[in-house]
Order: C-alpha cells, then structure tokens, then sequence
C-alpha cells in the first residue's frame, strides 16, 4: 500500500473577505475531490483572507499510479485562475502488507 500526501499554499490576491476566499476556493477542494476520487480538505490559514493551505491525500496499491494521479491534481489546482500556487510539497508513506 502506498500513501501520497501533499500541500499546496494557495494566494488568493482578489479576495477581500472569507467569504470571497471560500467562494474561490470551493471549486478546488469539492470539485477536486469529486473529480479525482482524492481527499481535499482546507488545513491551514482558515480564518485568513488571502492565503489558503490544502491537504491532499491519495491511497493506492502502486506508487506510479498514485504520484501520476497527484501530478492530475496538481495540474488541476495550477488550472485555477483565481489564485497563485506558494508551494507544493509531497511526502510518501509506504505500508507493508
């Protein structure tokens, strides 16, 4: 089994409230996730107008097929217009069976 987590810290320049910065952000995390079958969830920076932290996490039983499928993500979240990608870090977990 093999887990692949990453974070990606997201700017949104336009917004000026949360609720500007949820309305932008809800494609991403509720879209993403319907469309790729993956868990997205907002981790950090909740209460922070222009800066947003998403989780994002994928089990798979083959590492290649989990990162092609995180780069898919990735690409998707780049996608976006709206907002500008600080960073993006992933880190793997391997599990025994």
């Amino acid at each position: 089994m093999h887990v692949l987590a990453m974070q990606i810290e997201l700017r949104f320049p336009a917004a000026q409230s949360l609720k500007a910065k949820r309305a932008l952000l809800r494609p991403i995390v509720d879209g993403g996730g319907h469309r790729f079958n993956v868990a997205l969830a907002e981790v950090d920076h909740q209460d922070t107008w222009q800066r947003s932290s998403v989780g994002v996490s994928i089990v798979s039983a083959s590492a290649t097929k989990a990162d092609e499928l995180m780069d898919e993500v990735e690409r998707f979240v780049w996608s976006h217009p709206d907002l500008e990608v600080l960073s993006a870090e992933r880190q793997w977990m391997e599990m025994e069976t």
